[in-house]
């Protein structure tokens, strides 16, 4: 599968993902898996047909794979029906090797010889001279179905390059690992947008990779109001209610820090930690799973936050040391302190709503350490409006907060079914 040492040590390092792929805190029901194909599942069992005589353009990481766990690269590469001319790394690269915000530079690929551009860095967008030998640009990464991970983004501009250059654009689309059939938290504010938040949907917004581009094609949602040539090929076999552990296919960390199915689970709500001086657990073995403080005390706040009485959730007090960690985490919050704290169990994920979950915490937080807590100004990027920051530092309750999401989260699940592709 991997001819040369660069993918030796991808494999590696997926292999050692995969091993810590399913904590029992997460995991779904003894019965049998369902069979799962994915659209690049279909493209091989097709054989390429839809990309005889091309050259192909791929956007893509290392959860770009087939069932049997060939990389996308290789397997058009190895196709004989067509070329791969260019590849394009997200976020944490093309291997998904680097830690969170670092940059990263073009490189070469030794099997393909096509040249990888990275979409994070000074430029975030392919350029015409980066198309100028791909006749069709393909999407294939797996999402996490929250808003604010960036590869919703970095779709939405390979997505807009194609539509300005003339360039088709498919998707091999993937299952929601977080059900497709959950929706919460607020819409996107416009006045906010950024590379976290694209486009007005919530944060735990109900659609594959696949229908959230269909939606921001159909929606005229692109940049300067494009639209594509947009196709997407669907997954076979999953269903709206499945979880990712429910299925067949095995989880390969999107990202660092999503090291297993639980983590995507509470990410959602959980990645708002970030808009606080609370450590969100980057720098441990366990992030999102577990978080606080150095002025916190462990056994008080577990005790407080279960008083909350929040469904599906229990939470036990824990010390934690946040380190800096080779291509997870640099510079943590809180390096090389300890911290107290509280861990995260999933006691019924069908009932724990993370966003709504999230707030209450923080408004405890609060009420608990007002001389320490503090609110970042990356929290209005990440709820996707100043409203929560405001009613946190004006003392209001958040639950007035949660239910003005009703209304307009009512007129979203109207509006996208349209564009759904599963039952």
């Amino acid at each position: 599968m991997f001819q040369n040492t660069h993918k030796k040590s991808l494999f590696i390092f997926n292999m050692l993902i995969i091993l810590f792929a399913f904590p029992a805190s997460s995991s779904g029901s003894a019965r049998d898996k369902i069979a799962v194909k994915t659209g690049l599942d279909v493209v091989v069992e097709n054989q390429f047909s839809a990309f005889a005589g091309k050259r192909v353009g791929i956007v893509c990481n290392h959860t770009a794979r087939d069932k049997n766990g060939e990389h996308i690269v290789d397997l058009f590469h190895e196709s004989g029906v067509c070329e791969v001319t260019a590849i394009f790394g997200p976020e944490h690269g093309f291997r998904g090797m680097h830690a969170d915000g670092q940059k990263i530079h073009n490189e070469k690929d030794e099997v393909s010889g096509a040249t990888i551009y990275s979409l994070y860095g000074k430029i975030r967008k392919p350029t015409t001279g980066m198309l100028n030998n791909v006749d069709v640009l393909v999407y294939d990464i797996q999402d996490v179905g929250a808003r604010f991970y960036t590869y919703i983004a970095t779709m939405s501009l390979a997505m807009a390059s194609a539509a300005e250059n003339n360039i088709p654009f498919v998707i091999l689309d993937r299952p929601n690992p977080i059900r497709g059939d959950r929706i919460e938290g607020p819409l996107l504010d416009m006045k906010f947008k950024s590379f976290v938040g694209p486009h007005p949907i919530p944060i735990r917004y109900r659609m594959t990779i696949g229908e959230l581009a269909l939606w921001i094609n159909g929606e005229g949602l692109l940049d300067e109001g494009l639209s594509a040539d947009l196709t997407v090929i669907k997954t076979e076999g999953w269903q709206r209610q499945l979880w990712y552990d429910e299925i067949d296919l095995p989880w390969i960390a999107p990202s660092p820090n999503m090291k297993h199915l639980g983590t995507a689970i509470v990410y959602p709500g959980f990645c708002l930690l970030e808009g606080s001086n609370l450590s969100e657990g980057r720098g441990t073995d366990d992030p999102f799973m577990q978080f606080g403080a150095p002025w916190i005390n462990a056994e008080k706040y577990a005790a407080e936050l279960n008083a909350l009485g929040l469904e599906g959730i229990v939470f036990h007090p824990v010390t934690f040391t946040p380190v800096s960690i080779s291509q997870v985490a640099y510079r943590p919050k809180y390096e090389n302190q300890k911290c107290c704290g509280v861990r995260v169990e999933i006691s019924d994920r069908n009932r724990f709503k993370p966003v709504r979950s999230m707030l209450l915490i923080l408004e405890k937080t609060k009420k608990l350490y007002p001389e320490n807590f503090s609110l970042k100004n990356g929290l209005d990027r990440l709820y996707g409006s100043d409203e929560l920051r405001l009613t946190l530092n004006g003392n209001a309750p958040v639950e007035e907060l949660i239910n003005s999401w009703d209304s307009k989260l009512s007129n979203f699940r109207e509006q996208i079914l349209q564009y759904l592709l599963y039952e």
